[in-house]
């Protein structure tokens, strides 16, 4: 990608990236002060130093290569993380996407000052020129941090969503032999892998003969939702142990008759404590009510 093109001399793209390499300690250490890269190296100042001059490395090897518009100039590979870190911790801070480009901007003015010094004895043509070419080279360092920082924002956000789906979906061992996943809320591909897969590594870790899959919390089931409890019902038979699905309330019932929907493969009780008794009596193991709660043994 591209920012709106000009007219380069080679020359003077090599002046330029022959300056900040001459210039690069005391850009580092001036832009070590600025809060952009005091939000990452919060260590020590010579951290941050250390940060700055990746930068500066980053932007000479562009300049170098005569790519001073190219956001994917390979120059910039080095420090897309480091940019990333940077503009999210601002972000952390409540800082917007236009503060935190008007703070890379504001890093433009260090380096010009440097620079204006350095070749004040020269033709104010080369000097014209080189500044022209900085102030290129840092609108496009602006354009990288601010794509870093969107790439960055939507991988946080797809990894919190596989977390929050993750701990929407645990596996919990109820007896010996016996696991099982209270779903909660709807239920979609993506989830429904998650379950899917959740489900037989726990039956694999655990050595689980019974699974019980309760659907008292899911509001609605529709033929994709039972097309998903079909497969992870069959994938736990693959895996050697016995489904069972519990919670069907009854407006879901009639939805699932209403749909055509078969599940007669399937094994359903009306609850998990009715599935969880089924699994412990195929085991042998007794269960019976407290005494005085006015039942027998089941």
């Amino acid at each position: 990608m591209y920012v709106v093109e000009h007219d380069t001399a080679p020359e003077v793209t090599q002046e330029l990236a022959a300056f900040l390499e001459r210039r690069r300690e005391q850009i580092a250490h001036r832009w070590a002060d600025a809060a952009l890269f005091r939000a990452v190296f919060t260590v020590s100042r010579d951290e941050a130093v250390e940060g700055s001059k990746a930068v500066v490395d980053a932007l000479a090897e562009v300049a170098r290569a005569g790519r001073l518009e190219d956001i994917d100039a390979p120059g910039f590979d080095p420090v897309r993380d480091q940019l990333g870190r940077m503009a999210l911790a601002r972000t952390q801070a409540g800082y917007n996407p236009p503060q935190i480009a008007r703070e890379v901007a504001g890093l433009r003015a260090p380096v010009t000052a440097l620079l204006r010094a350095e070749f004040e004895d020269s033709a104010d043509e080369i000097m014209h020129a080189c500044l022209l070419e900085l102030t290129v080279l840092m609108g496009t360092l602006r354009l990288v941090v601010m794509d870093t920082t969107i790439n960055s924002g939507e991988e946080l956000i797809a990894r919190q969503r596989q977390q929050l789906m993750e701990v929407a979906t645990p596996v919990i061992e109820l007896w010996d032999g016996v696991v099982a996943v209270p779903l909660i809320g709807t239920l979609d591909s993506s989830r429904s892998q998650i379950v899917m897969e959740s489900l037989l590594e726990a039956i694999v870790e655990r050595r689980a003969r019974y699974a019980i899959l309760d659907i008292t919390g899911v509001p609605t089931v529709d033929s994709l939702v039972a097309q998903h409890l079909m497969k992870t019902v069959a994938a736990a038979r693959l895996m050697g142990a016995e489904c069972i699905v519990s919670g069907i309330r009854p407006a879901i019932a009639q939805t699932i008759v209403h749909l055509g929907i078969d599940l007669g493969s399937i094994l359903t009780r009306a609850g998990l404590s009715d599935a969880l008794a089924y699994a412990l009596a195929q085991q042998g193991i007794a269960v019976s009510t407290r005494p005085g709660a006015g039942a027998g043994p089941r």
